[in-house]
């Protein structure tokens, strides 16, 4: 019923930038509040920022000031602009989003996951 689509992962060296996006689709009559979250290796799924439908944010203290979360709502779609990146970044980040659907159903959707690599 409802799919998120992530891209904009990939490798990228230390100090550099990169912008992932998340494309909701499906039957969606709203999109609530929707975030992205991280995993590294060997660790549990963390969050790294959240915006809610009116734009309110908050972010994990490790990327503030680096990172900006915000989102498009009539394009069903959320960024992530990623900037001074650190090793310590390196890790599979995941879309999520709390979802009504034009049945009134909630669904809370993740993405499939997308790799981003900081490595000189």
């Amino acid at each position: 019923q409802v799919q998120l689509v992530e891209s904009g992962g990939g490798l990228v060296q230390p100090g550099g930038s990169l912008r992932l996006s998340c494309a909701a689709s499906g039957s969606i009559f709203e999109i609530n509040t929707m975030a992205w979250y991280l995993q590294a290796p060997g660790k549990e799924r963390e969050l790294v920022a959240a915006i809610t439908s009116g734009g309110h944010t908050n972010y994990a203290d490790s990327v503030k000031g680096r990172f900006n979360i915000s989102r498009d709502n009539a394009k069903n779609t959320m960024y992530l602009q990623m900037n001074s990146l650190k090793p310590e970044d390196t890790a599979v980040y995941y879309c999520n989003a709390d979802i009504r659907a034009i049945s009134r159903a909630r669904i809370n959707s993740w993405g499939q996951g997308t790799q981003v690599t900081v490595s000189s």
